[in-house]
């Protein structure tokens, strides 16, 4: 069967593995795509010759992209000691004792196959774990866990089964060079999965501020980042490409709200493509490994010397062993975190079991199974390789079936919440709008842009009317989102000079914020409520701000985006602050405090500048003078907020705040188009613009994160 018969057939049998998952939700999707797959190959002799290289490229690097981008930062920060120690000390653990325990059970199983079958196993997969989710409850905390280990440790995993196969066929091994490979391919993974991405968002950003906002264009670009990504990675750099991708999604999951509120069609489009891509990959992923199943397992059938019976027996061991060691993990693991005073012996066992009964095997083990050669380097047959094959391809149909039937007895009724949630939760844009809408009344119709200005004009009007005690931070935040599209409108709409005296106002009332903040850091030293640290630290980094308020603001008018030295120098501060307030938590109070402070102190010298007689109040920019009080109010708020109201409750507000923003936007369209002031093109346009920060915002309540 040629390439492109075998592709249609895949899609085929994907679409029929949903329509029949419609009626029987029950069992999922993966394991009815693992049944037909294997149907088609035991009845038309479908045969596709799987190879690890192009299997990882073409499904897994752009799935895990895809799961780093929707996978919940909270959550991953929150958890990342447990993601990392499952990642990797966990699977190495599992390689060895479970290599040496398979060894022990199966002697004609060489140490060194048992270990390679060990650390093909001991990965679980992602996409596995997300298709199990779908249809068992699982606690946030184990899906978050799971998902995110299931992230890394293919990398892990892969590492180890290389290391021990090539023991297996040659018979040398050196625990140096593992290390070193191990620690090479980790970390150049890493930062070649960081610093591309930041490449291609700089790209995009400068894209935009050229005016080149192509929506298909930016689509198919953000479609093979990860492709590029994982194989200048592998190839160039020869580190993993699986650790680059998905360093790449989480990277660009934070970075991509920037262009996103200014084109949040982009976001929309690119969506959907990736909804449809994502479809696609993992139906065809779990119908491949269906197909590859009676391949793996014929040669055992088929084998006279192999009882099928105690290949069976095997099957269920290896599974067994590997779950015992993740349960006892999982267990030890909540004694030395914390968790032993908090839980009782009977909730820590159920998280065990939990973990360890989801920890489902998947595509990855296969593709890597597959790829044991026939033979050693003496010539003789690889020492029991069916047998391997037969065992892998069980464990995984055991591990996905035990865990349908298992998990919903231990899990209970706790509310699903599938992994990840898309970071693109916020679809409007930042701005604000001269006050003077009605510039326009001698001509009365107007540009697309000047609408578009009294349109986000409204919508800030009307989170000011909404600001209550306890949703400020949510509204300062969304009206700081309104304002910064409003001044690149500005900047496009307006004539030069202006844009020019903005520019003027805005370092001088910079300047004037900055030296109010430097007051306040010297009389809160001084009056001896902070420490010489505390003090050194904000002073330096006033005064660099001072020094560079001029380039900074006129830079801005042509760079909306943080430069790169500026994205350093705010990791470094937020790095630094955050190692000191762990190390003292004294340290952490007073950098509050002086946070807090400085802000209050910074509008305090703003009103007295705007009082100053000699300040010509009504020449200065009332937006500037609004921007920068509604950002320092922001930053007060945030200090209030810090303990009062969770994450959760926080989104909620926002985007509550944004159906109401919506709303006012629409009204406002609807006055300029009952006017006169746009034709029924620019109406059009415009509701479209509202449509996708709508479908945005609809898009974030209804997927968790």
């Amino acid at each position: 069967m040629s390439i492109v018969e075998t592709v249609i057939g895949l899609v085929l049998l994907v679409l029929l593995s949903n329509l029949i998952n419609h009626y029987f939700k029950y069992i999922p999707v993966s394991l009815i795509q693992i049944i037909l797959g294997t149907m088609v190959a035991l009845f038309f002799n479908l045969k596709i010759d799987l190879e690890s290289s192009w299997f990882l490229l073409l499904f897994i690097a752009p799935l895990l992209y895809n799961d780093g981008r929707k996978f919940p930062k909270e959550e991953l920060w929150k958890l990342k000691g447990a993601i990392f120690n499952n990642a990797i000390i966990l699977v190495f653990i599992t390689m060895i004792l479970g290599g040496y325990l398979i060894h022990l059970i199966i002697p004609a199983l060489p140490l060194p196959v048992g270990i390679a079958l060990a650390a093909i196993l001991a990965p679980t997969d992602p996409v596995a774990v997300h298709s199990i989710s779908k249809q068992v409850k699982l606690p946030d905390s184990i899906l978050h866990l799971v998902s995110g280990e299931s992230l890394i440790n293919d990398a892990s995993g892969l590492i180890g089964f290389k290391y021990a196969v090539v023991v297996a066929v040659t018979g040398y091994f050196s625990l140096k060079s593992a290390l070193i490979d191990l620690f090479y391919f980790g970390i150049v993974g890493f930062i070649s999965g960081f610093v591309l991405i930041t490449i291609v968002v700089l790209i995009i950003e400068w894209l935009i501020v050229k005016g080149f906002n192509d929506v298909v264009f930016n689509t198919v670009l953000q479609l093979c980042v990860p492709f590029i990504i994982y194989l200048l990675t592998e190839e160039s750099f020869h580190a993993s490409g699986v650790i680059a991708v998905v360093v790449a999604g989480v990277v660009f999951a934070s970075k991509r709200n920037s262009f996103i509120r200014i084109q949040p069609e982009i976001n929309i489009v690119s969506e959907r493509m990736w909804d449809l891509i994502v479809y696609l990959l993992n139906g065809i992923m779990f119908t491949i490994l269906g197909v590859e199943l009676p391949v793996a397992m014929r040669g055992t059938i088929e084998n006279e010397d192999i009882n099928t019976f105690s290949a069976i027996l095997f099957v269920f061991i290896m599974w067994g062993i590997l779950l015992l060691i993740r349960i006892i993990w999982t267990y030890c693991y909540q004694l030395f975190t914390g968790d032993a005073k908090s839980k009782s012996i009977k909730e820590r066992l159920k998280v065990a079991l939990l973990s360890g009964i989801s920890g489902v095997r998947g595509a990855i083990t296969m593709a890597g199974a597959l790829t044991i050669p026939t033979q050693i380097a003496s010539g003789e047959p690889f020492p029991e390789r069916s047998l391997v094959l037969f065992i892998a391809a069980g464990v995984i149909i055991l591990s996905m079936v035990v865990a349908i039937i298992v998990l919903p007895f231990i899990s209970g009724d706790v509310a699903l919440q599938t992994r990840g949630g898309l970071g693109d939760l916020d679809a409007s844009n930042v701005l604000d709008t001269p006050d003077d809408d009605d510039d326009d009344d001698e001509q009365l119709e107007i540009s697309s842009n000047k609408a578009k200005l009294y349109i986000l004009k409204t919508a800030v009007r009307s989170l000011e009317e909404q600001r209550r005690m306890g949703n400020e931070l949510a509204v300062y935040h969304l009206i700081l989102e309104y304002q910064f599209m409003i001044k690149r409108l500005e900047v496009d709409e307006y004539a030069d000079n202006l844009n020019k005296a903005a520019t003027s106002d805005e370092i001088k009332l910079h300047k004037v914020a900055l030296r109010g903040e430097l007051s306040e850091l010297d009389r809160l030293h001084q009056t001896n409520q902070i420490q010489d640290k505390v003090y050194h630290k904000f002073k330096k980094s006033l005064k660099n701000q001072l020094r560079r308020a001029s380039y900074k603001a006129k830079i801005q008018q042509e760079w909306p985006f943080p430069t790169i030295m500026e994205s350093v120098r705010k990791l470094w501060r937020s790095l630094s602050l955050w190692i000191g307030i762990k190390q003292d938590e004294k340290y952490g109070v007073e950098v509050r405090l002086v946070e807090r402070s400085m802000a209050k102190a910074a509008i305090k010298a703003l009103s007295e500048y705007i009082k100053n007689p000699e300040v010509n109040e009504k020449k200065i920019n009332r937006e500037v003078i609004y921007h920068m009080i509604i950002t320092y109010r922001s930053i007060i708020e945030k200090q209030k907020s810090k303990e009062e109201i969770s994450g959760k409750d926080y989104q909620e507000q926002i985007r509550r705040l944004r159906f109401k923003s919506i709303a006012a936007q629409r009204s406002a369209l609807q006055y300029l188009v009952e006017q006169g002031y746009i034709n029924h093109q620019a109406a059009n346009s415009l509701r479209q613009y509202i449509n996708h920060e709508e479908s945005l915002n609809l898009r974030a309540s209804i997927l968790p994160g």
